[in-house]
């Protein structure tokens, strides 16, 4: 059975985003199944400093700019959210509490939330948002007040971003087959060659 393709993102990244748009088509072209896996950059979950990206980066002109060309090239709608860099914890504990128990409902809640920041501009940080587009997969309010609660959620994420630290992981978006890593939307073209003809 071919190796699937992890997929490693922070709901707070542009580029991240990007990919998740593009990921899923390549999976399918390949006969790959894709596994996603929401992280949080931030100092709250970085064990080592190779994973941290500078918040003040992703602020700058340069960074906007970039996303919103990089969208474009690969006609993906796309628009600059008018608060850059929010807090993706509970967009995270929320997502692996869904994935676990179903990986399809759980991509497709990862998709509404991105979509909502990057696409529809709202705050991904405020619960009310997040429990509107949970509800959209079909989670129950109670659920979703357990999976915000419930310590172990963190735990979850903070357990997952430290096994992606120790797989090498150390940025937003970061793919993986087998062993074999790739960092960022300008891999894909290498990631493509790697699914069609294997290991160069």
């Amino acid at each position: 059975m071919s190796l699937a393709i992890d997929f490693y993102f922070d709901f707070s990244s542009p580029y991240g985003y990007i990919a998740s748009q593009l990921i899923e088509p390549l999976a399918e072209k390949y006969d790959r199944s894709s596994r996603w896996h929401a992280i949080v950059l931030n100092d709250n979950f970085q064990s080592m400093e190779r994973m941290k990206l500078a918040g003040n980066m992703m602020r700058t002109d340069y960074i906007k700019r970039d996303a919103q060309r990089l969208a474009a090239y690969y006609g993906i709608a796309y628009q600059t959210p008018s608060l850059v860099g929010v807090n993706t914890e509970q967009a995270a504990r929320l997502f692996h509490t869904i994935h676990d128990r179903d990986p399809q409902q759980g991509t497709a809640f990862a998709s509404l939330v991105l979509k909502a920041y990057f696409v529809e501009n709202k705050n991904i940080a405020i619960l009310e948002e997040l429990q509107a587009l949970a509800s959209q997969v079909d989670i129950s309010a109670a659920e979703f007040h357990e999976a915000c609660s419930n310590p172990s959620s963190r735990a979850r994420v903070k357990a997952e971003v430290d096994m992606a630290e120790a797989r090498g992981v150390f940025g937003s978006p970061f793919f993986m087959v087998g062993g074999e890593r790739f960092w960022g939307n300008d891999r894909l073209p290498q990631l493509e060659r790697w699914l069609a003809t294997g290991p160069y």
